[in-house]
């Protein structure tokens, strides 16, 4: 486990915040670097053409070294709907009348509306799997895969709740029966451990503004090696081979970098975002991953712990990720908790009918404290 790192962000002492997977507060060194960065545009003269593509790459290996997976692989994408809507345009051609495309219900709108638009476009058919009432998305989703299943895109874990999906037998279904796999791994990675390697996906997307710490506008994206010759969403300058030769450019390239490095989007050289992910990325090898997990998970037990006893309904733990997971209020409970809590500087955030608490490394044994004790003020005082 490790202590509370609050020293490395810019968060008042009176602040207690536990609203990661809406969006997590940024590291004092990756605000740094993008202070540093955006002076680059006052002075472009100092730019050469290596600056447009070395920070990318420095991502693509921090990827490969902390989540797995070959370097060649990872694309800069701007969010998790670029990476998804990339995902489903190049799987597009390979889809024809009738073919299914399986999702979750009430899943993510960026998981979701590529797919609608898909299906309309080739008369494929949306598969929604229910929420089911033993709480065991991972059952639920392969009772509904069968050969009529082309595309399985889904989550790693379910936004509004954190109820854990287990990807490697979902992948291994996808496998027997030649179906692809979308993956949207923003509520995980960074957060629990993570193998690429056994998973091995078609595609995986991660918005970066939650767990993996980084600035609006940039987030990550996994491509197969079954998929880098595909279409990609744009065709940027950047993604072909002697982009980097700017005296050549006029000499218009056929052909496409190596890798995913086709799937990135054509601002990936911006020296006001990329610095402030890479300074991110650093600090999260740094602390491991399995370490940031075990930290998370002894917080919200404790956090667990007191919600049990104000009767709060909660997914069992061996159905709930170790970082973040949802509560539904008590049933006699008819306030705004959310909003009361932020009159006392606690923050959280519903989604449905979830209360979802997302701790991080920030958090302190201060923030716990101020946290269970308004939370237990407030339930009882409603009774």
């Amino acid at each position: 486990m490790l202590p509370s790192q609050r020293h490395l962000f810019d968060i008042p002492d009176n602040i207690a915040y536990f609203n990661c997977a809406s969006n997590s507060p940024q590291l004092i060194e990756s605000r740094e670097r993008l202070i540093k960065g955006s002076t680059f545009k006052c002075h472009p003269w100092q730019r050469t053409p290596n600056h447009f593509f070395d920070d990318a790459e420095t991502i693509r290996t921090l990827a490969a070294e902390i989540f797995g997976g070959d370097a060649d692989g990872y694309a800069i994408v701007p969010a998790a709907s670029y990476g998804i809507s990339t995902a489903a345009r190049a799987i597009e051609p390979s889809l024809k009348a009738g073919d299914q495309i399986l999702i979750i219900a009430e899943e993510f709108p960026s998981n979701v509306l590529p797919w609608l638009r898909i299906a309309k476009e080739t008369n494929a058919q949306i598969v929604t799997v229910a929420k089911p009432d033993n709480e065991n998305w991972t059952e639920a989703i392969l009772g509904k895969i069968n050969s009529n299943v082309k595309v399985v895109a889904i989550s790693a874990c379910h936004w509004t709740n954190g109820e854990y999906i287990e990807l490697p037998p979902i992948a291994n279904a996808c496998r027997n029966i030649a179906a692809t796999l979308v993956v949207d791994a923003t509520q995980v990675l960074a957060a629990m451990p993570f193998s690429m390697t056994e998973l091995q996906p078609d595609f995986l997307v991660a918005a970066g503004y939650k767990w993996l710490l980084s600035p609006y506008g940039f987030s990550l994206m996994y491509v197969s090696e079954r998929w880098r010759d595909a279409r990609p969403l744009e065709e940027s300058w950047l993604g072909r081979q002697k982009a980097n030769s700017f005296v050549e450019l006029v000499k218009y390239s056929d052909a496409y970098m190596p890798g995913a490095r086709r799937f990135d989007v054509g601002e990936k050289c911006t020296p006001t975002i990329l610095p402030g992910a890479i300074a991110a990325l650093e600090q999260i090898e740094k602390w491991g991953i399995d370490n940031i997990a075990s930290s998370l998970l002894a917080i919200n037990q404790k956090i667990t712990a007191q919600l049990d006893q104000l009767e709060f309904k909660i997914a069992k733990s061996k159905n709930r990720c170790p970082h973040m997971f949802g509560a539904m209020l008590p049933e006699h409970y008819k306030g705004d908790l959310v909003a009361k809590l932020a009159e006392q500087n606690i923050y959280l955030s519903q989604r449905g009918k979830f209360i979802r608490f997302a701790p991080h490394l920030h958090n302190n044994e201060q923030d716990i404290n101020h946290l269970l004790n308004a939370l237990t003020k407030l339930v009882l005082k409603n009774q």
